[in-house]
């Protein structure tokens, strides 16, 4: 399967000591499956540093038996909590090797404030919250799933 990650930079060799705060599924290095979502992502942080967009795309193998991978697939009640507990500083992402799951629009930090001081029930935050149809993420929490699992493949220049 193909995967992409959107930057400035080329990266042929992605490491886990890059990943510099905690994201929806801690830190670590992510991809995606789908190429519009990485290139928005690339054009995102070229326009905050200045720099050009880069797509990187890599080979994603299928071979995970011996990894410990977390798929939320479509449970968005688990989803949602695993999230907010990242989004705190939980360290519990720590366990799993890979983390796979569905992306959440910018209106997601609102939803977790608003569900983690407890204004909003769970029902609430789960009927508020906006997931991007079709867009997901994969999280390499470790480095070994990505040497295990990932093969570079090409980097190109997103057109503006």
């Amino acid at each position: 399967m193909i995967v992409y990650h959107g930057s400035d930079l080329i990266i042929r060799h992605p490491d886990v000591n890059h990943s510099f705060r905690d994201l929806d599924f801690g830190r670590g290095f992510y991809v995606t499956t789908v190429r519009k979502q990485a290139e928005k992502w690339a054009k995102r942080k070229a326009f905050l540093k200045g720099s050009k967009p880069i797509l990187n795309e890599y080979e994603m193998s299928s071979e995970t038996d011996d990894l410990n991978v977390r798929d939320f697939g479509d449970d968005l009640d688990t989803w949602i909590d695993f999230v907010c507990q990242c989004r705190d500083g939980n360290l519990e992402y720590q366990q799993y090797d890979m983390i796979i799951g569905k992306v959440a629009n910018d209106k997601v930090f609102r939803v977790v404030d608003m569900y983690h001081t407890g204004i909003w029930d769970k029902e609430r935050a789960l009927k508020e919250i906006r997931v991007y149809s079709g867009y997901d993420q994969i999280a390499f929490i470790t480095q070994r799933a990505i040497n295990q699992v990932l093969v570079f493949k090409n980097a190109s220049e997103v057109a503006p």
